[in-house]
């Protein structure tokens, strides 16, 4: 049954005449004349009683108009619905990043993605690639932030991975350091400073760095968080290696010294959803302003 013809019913049964239907939904009476006919030869009965002037309800007519009113008004809220995720004044938009890049980039793009769109509802969820990209195949975020030092894992059957920005490592040093006004530094020069690491393994930390440069950091301190780092740096108590996504939110007293390109670990970030899923508008409205606040950093 096609729902144009219980629309012209309603308003039929509304005005009782064809010819005022034909001048509300612009039609012509002959128009609407045909499609009342239609439905009725779908239906089996008549649905009105023709007059000499106007129309009249028979009591089938009478019995199909609620259903119809009803049927077309939740038609009306699908497709209101439907027009509020289009236009972004309903929906939600969910979210899984990395610890770093919820410093400073992800909040920026939320804020301006709330400031546009108020209405839509945003989760976040913090986790590494490995838990992000589960997340995203059980269907529980829209949108992963990932990095790696290295290429992508081959999940490309599973996965549309779009390259959002490099993300190089700086030294962070006490600002009094004797090397923190320098443009740029080599590792090798702070092989005899303390460093502070995540874990006492230099290897399984961005301290490799320094084991390639050819000395194996005096690890003092292990923290996990960039803040508890940052805080022991700008206290004097060492250096340590920070990508530059965690190093926008630095504290006063630090320095953040750039690496000689050959001493730098640079990894990438990217943006991933599921292959073969058409992406929702808060997830195209929310990776565009990801990367109007890369471009414009």
């Amino acid at each position: 049954m096609d729902m144009a013809w219980l629309d012209v019913f309603r308003t039929v049964a509304h005005l009782g005449s064809f010819t005022a239907a034909g001048e509300r939904l612009g039609y012509t009476q002959s128009a609407i004349s045909r499609q009342i006919a239609t439905l009725e030869g779908e239906l089996g009965t008549p649905l009105f009683d023709r007059l000499a002037r106007g129309v009249r309800l028979t009591e089938h007519g009478r019995a199909l108009l609620p259903h119809a009113e009803a049927m077309l008004e939740r038609l009306d809220t699908t497709r209101r619905d439907l027009t509020a995720l289009t236009e972004l004044t309903a929906g939600q938009l969910r979210v899984g990043a990395f610890d770093s890049a919820n410093t400073a980039l992800v909040p920026d793009a939320l804020a301006a993605f709330r400031a546009a769109h108020p209405d839509v509802a945003i989760s976040l969820t913090e986790g590494l690639a490995d838990h992000l990209l589960d997340l995203l195949t059980q269907g529980a975020i829209d949108l992963a932030l990932v990095a790696s030092y290295t290429e992508p894992a081959d999940d490309s059957d599973r996965f549309d991975y779009r390259p959002l920005m490099e993300d190089p490592v700086l030294v962070a040093l006490p600002r009094g350091h004797r090397l923190a006004r320098r443009r740029r530094l080599r590792l090798a020069e702070l092989a005899d400073e303390p460093w502070i690491a995540a874990r006492r393994h230099a290897e399984s930390t961005l301290l490799a760095a320094c084991v390639r440069s050819g000395f194996q950091p005096r690890i003092e301190y292990t923290v996990a968080a960039w803040t508890a780092k940052l805080g022991l740096v700008a206290a004097g108590l060492g250096a340590t290696l920070i990508p530059s996504l965690a190093a926008r939110v630095t504290r006063p007293g630090i320095a953040l010294v750039p690496l000689h390109p050959d001493d730098t670990p640079v990894r990438q970030v990217h943006t991933v959803t599921r292959r073969g899923r058409r992406m929702p508008p808060a997830v195209e409205a929310f990776e565009a302003l990801l990367r109007e606040r890369e471009s414009a950093r």
